[in-house]
């Protein structure tokens, strides 16, 4: 999953892999939401990738690059600059642990799906909510209201 990419607008390679076609995580929504917002947050930035799950693949990968066995909602993945441009990273969200979330959120689960993509994305942008005093989660809500509570 490590898409080459070439910079922001239309040459921006967006991949979104649902491979268990979970219906709250369609591929074309996803990538036409998170374009606009990656051109917005990462204008210089290149490919970027989400893969949606379920909790075990989660809790497996949480596991080998974290060394924390149990289930979570997301990872992120940093990329890194390669021969065809900069690879922004990649996101795996967890949709069944989305879905759990969403409905204790008492929203879509589509809406929580974006919410993970979003907060994954910050971290693959250098942000880390435990240990800068505050600064991911502000940015966090900023893009959450621009990004998700728009109609």
């Amino acid at each position: 999953m490590s898409p080459a990419g070439r910079g922001g607008g239309d040459d921006r390679e967006v991949v979104v892999l649902n491979p268990s076609r979970y219906p709250e995580a369609a591929e074309a929504r996803l990538r036409a939401w998170l374009r606009p917002l990656l051109d917005e947050v990462a204008p210089g930035g290149g490919s970027f990738a989400v893969r949606l799950a379920g909790d075990r693949t989660l809790q497996r990968l949480n596991r080998e690059f974290r060394g924390r066995d149990a289930v979570t909602d997301v990872l992120s993945f940093p990329g890194e600059p390669g021969p065809e441009g900069p690879h922004l990273g990649d996101v795996v969200i967890a949709v069944p642990a989305a879905r759990r979330q969403a409905g204790a959120a008492g929203h879509s689960a589509a809406r929580e799906v974006r919410l993970l993509a979003l907060h994954g994305l910050l971290h693959c942008l250098g942000h880390d909510h435990e240990t800068d005093g505050g600064e991911m989660d502000r940015l966090e809500r900023r893009l959450r209201r621009r990004w998700l509570d728009r109609g």
